[in-house]
Formats: C-alpha cells, structure tokens, sequence
C-alpha cells in the first residue's frame, strides 16, 4: 500500500536561539527548495520513546518528521495505515495480531522489516527501557514474526493498546542500527523512516532536515526544512514578519490577527486536541475541597477567552473536549463568584483573610499563557484567595510533575491527539501515573477498573462518571479547548492538524 504519508501524517506537551542572523532559507522558491519554521520549543532529545520528551505533545512534530509510528492519523485524528498495514485482536482478545508494510527503506538504505516493529514494541515494554508508557507496551508480549505478519499474547487487556500505536512513544526504531551504534549513538546520527532525514542538528538552535527520496508515501515537497527554535513568541512574530521563516505557530492572538492581514502572511486557526488546564495537586490548602471548588467558581473562563485571546477558545469543565470519546456536554461548575467566596467562607477564607499558595505557568510557550495566569490570579483576589505566581520552562514542568513536586497549582497545556479518555481524564488524574500529581484513593479505586473494562460502552460511561466526580471534588480546573494560531508566508500551503502537531510534510509550496 503507498497512500500518501502527507494525508497521513499525525501528531502527535525551552532556551534556544531567537532570530539566527543571517541562517539560509528565508525564501521559498517554486520548488519547494527549502522551507524554515520558526518552532516553539526546544527539541531535548533525539529518541522520541523515553523520557520526558517522549511524552511532550509539542515536539511530536519534529519526531514523527524523521521517524514513522506504527499507525499513522490523518490531519482530522482519524486512523489510517501507517508501519503496520492492519491491526486487530483475536476473537477472545488474548492475541494481537499485525501486518506491517513491504517495500520500506530506513535512512540508512537498510531494509524495514516486521522484525523492527516486534524489537521495538518488546523494548517499550521493558521497564529498564525507560519508556514512560511502558505501563501501556508492556501488556502484551511473546512477539512472533511470520514474514510480514506479527502475533504478540495479550498478558493484561488493554483497550486503547492500538489507538497508542499512534500516539506518544508509538514510534518504530531500527533495530539493527539501534543495536549497533547504542543510545548514545543514536542520540547523535538518529535515523527513521520518516519523511524527512536529520541532516543536521544544534541543541538550541535549529535542525535541519532533508527530504528523504525513498519515503513510502511519496518525497515531501520542501528539499530541505529548517526548524528554528524560538520559545519567545515575540521572536517568533519577528521571525515570520522580517521573512527568516516562513511559517510559525503559537504566537499571542492579536498579533495573529495583526499579522494575516499583512501582504504576503495568511493565517490559519483551527480547534485543536490540546487543552488548557490547571492542575491542582494534593498537598496543603488543595486538600480543602472549599478552596479548590471556590478557585474553580472564581475563574471567568469566557471573559479570559475573549479578553485575551481574541475570542479564540473553547470553555471546558472536564479534561474532555467535544472530539473526545467521553465527553458529557451536561457536566458543568460555572462562573460563580459569590459561591465562591461563601466556599471560602465556610472554611475561614475571605478577602480579608486570603488563603495563599503558589501557582506556576510558562510564559510565551502558549499564547497569552502567563498572561491567563495573572487574569486568574486578579480573579481570585476578589474572593479571598492570594496566589503567588512562578515562572517555569516546560521541560521543568515535566520534571517536577514526574517527581510529584508541582506546586499547589500548576498552569498546563494537555495534548491528546487520540481523543480517548484514558489519555486525557486518566493519565492526568490517576494518582500512580507518572503525568498524575493527584493521588486520593477515592479516585484512583474509580479509574482502577476502567483500565481494562473490555465493553467499550461500559468503559466511556465510566469515564463520564469519573469526570462528573472530579468536577464535583474540585481535583483539577480544566479551562478552555485550544484553538491552534498559525501565521504562514501566502508562498507556503499549510494543512493544520487538529492534534496541534504542525508537520513539515504536510506542507507544500503555495
């Protein structure tokens, strides 16, 4: 099968250069010779299946421009064939079987074989891999290859196993290359089977990528494709309006709005899977359900959206948006200020007598994030509650969050370009989840049974009771759905995916 990777191609959350002076690529000719992107974030490691980074949404991009996931998603989320041709469980689901696809090349010249799926599905598996879903590959083992097909016995039923198999970590890696150069050699001179090749790379400052000619879907249409890291999104602005790149993203709104009007920029918005969301973690004052109900209530979520965001922005209540599978429109908390305060009340808080914590955000890596932090925290005065804002990269994010150290509250963007509730409601809220920094038993006897629920059914409407439950106890504040800013230079077409990954491959010149 050779359906284009770029109606394929998928998703998917630092220092770094802002403007490289005098870097090529600032003019895109009419055949497509070279393309530059002024990139949001840092890109901290090449091996996009263990640590940290492996899990970030925002850097997705990057990875799956070089390398290939098992099943590819088209730009709406939908699944479509990718490594591995067809997918599915055996009648009584103690089996997975697979297909992967002939006639695929890695970097190297060197054949991609059904053996690299196997070996790199075992290796995610390994608890001393160090693959943060480790928890998920490992539920199924004793791989056995037959040509181009693959069984694997399911030891635990995991009902989201495939939809993983194109999401973060579900990338294949060439096992005889892996092997040969080891991580540190791949770290250096990374290969895949990607759509572009790295052809080169400074930390902190850009990668340079370059077509690859033997790409299963059809060669990309941009010869070359510089990333330029910018984290500063007012760098970013400049880089698109001075012409050094072509195409940025995330920028703060009404310089979106400011910048599609110019001669020679258009400008592209689109609701994507990411989420804006406050986590609130168990220790101190957050273990008063009063004080976190009451910080909720306090938040004009609307106001936030219009005011700062130029109207771009979708409200929630739950970790769930409306592209997701269990989402429940009726599950509503509200703007309620004076409820609020008298939940504040109740537990002797007041105006005259805030109750304090400490709240952190990132500032310039989403549009107007700090921004929304400093309105919430000015709302929050009004009914009693002090909060002291720090601000932190997202790579510190990551790391505190997998040390269970956040803050009492905590500002950040959640991807979840698979849609399902385990990977949204469920990683962010179970307790022994490494992306989890709420741990109450109550929840977590809640969720426990819904990880291998076999009746897809009964499994969504408990994910619906879990979110109407933690809406109910005030264990985090979700605050609006994204919707995802692109400016783009009228010579460049850009096909926006709704995971929020922007993919070089999917553009073309215009």
């Amino acid at each position: 099968m050779t359906t284009s990777r770029r109606d394929l191609l998928k998703i998917g959350a630092l220092g770094g250069a802002a403007l490289i002076a005098g870097f090529p690529g600032a003019e895109v000719s009419a055949q497509g010779a070279e393309l530059t992107i002024a990139y949001n974030v840092n890109l901290p490691s090449w091996d996009p299946t263990v640590g940290p980074s492996a899990v970030n949404p925002t850097i997705q991009a990057v990875y799956q421009s070089v390398f290939d996931m098992y099943i590819a998603q088209n730009p709406d989320l939908s699944f479509a064939p990718g490594l591995v041709t067809k997918w599915g469980w055996n009648d009584d689901k103690t089996k997975v079987e697979m297909e992967v696809r002939d006639g695929v090349t890695w970097h190297d010249g060197s054949p991609f074989t059904a053996e690299d799926v196997a070996w790199s599905l075992e290796r995610a598996g390994k608890p001393e891999t160090g693959n943060p879903i480790q928890f998920v590959w490992s539920k199924i083992g004793n791989f056995k290859v037959d040509g181009n097909k693959i069984t694997a016995d399911v030891k635990e039923f995991e009902p989201v196993l495939f939809k993983w198999m194109s999401f973060l970590t579900g990338y294949v890696l060439p096992k005889a290359y892996y092997e040969k150069v080891g991580a540190e050699g791949f770290e250096k001179a990374p290969i895949g089977t990607g759509p572009y090749m790295m052809e080169k790379f400074e930390r902190n400052a850009f990668v340079r990528l370059k077509a690859n000619p033997n790409y299963w879907g059809g060669k990309p249409a941009f010869e070359t494709v510089i990333i330029k890291f910018v984290p500063d999104s007012t760098s970013r602005v400049a880089e698109v309006e001075s012409g050094s790149s072509q195409v940025t993203l995330e920028i703060p709104y009404d310089e979106f709005d400011r910048l599609k009007a110019k001669d020679g920029l258009a400008g592209i918005t689109t609701p994507i899977s990411d989420i804006g969301m406050i986590f609130l973690n168990d220790i101190d004052v957050m273990l008063d359900k009063n004080v976190r109900l009451a910080a909720h209530h306090a938040i004009d979520k609307q106001l936030i959206i219009d005011r700062l965001l130029n109207g771009y922005g979708i409200p929630i209540d739950t970790l769930e948006t409306p592209q997701y599978a269990a989402y429940d429109a009726s599950i509503k908390v509200g703007f309620d200020p004076e409820k609020a305060k008298a939940l504040l009340a109740a537990s002797g808080f007041g105006p005259d007598k805030p109750v304090k914590f400490k709240i952190q955000t990132t500032k310039g890596f989403k549009p107007k994030d700090y921004e929304m932090i400093q309105a919430i925290v000015g709302m929050w005065r009004k009914v009693g509650i002090e909060a002291e804002i720090e601000i932190y990269e997202i790579a510190k994010h990551y790391e505190l969050r997998a040390a269970d150290t956040l803050a009492p509250a905590a500002f950040y963007n959640w991807g979840n370009a698979i849609g399902d509730p385990t990977t949204s409601t469920g990683f962010a809220m179970f307790g022994p989840s490494p992306h989890s920094v709420w741990d109450s038993k109550d929840l977590i006897d809640m969720i426990i049974p819904l990880w291998g629920e076999k009746d897809e059914t009964k499994r969504i409407e408990g994910w619906k009771a879990v979110s109407k439950y933690i809406a109910e106890q005030g264990y985090v504040i979700p605050l609006l759905q994204y919707v995802q800013p692109i400016i783009h230079a009228k010579s460049v077409k850009v096909t926006p995916h709704v995971s929020g990954a922007l993919l070089p491959a999917l553009m073309t010149p215009a």
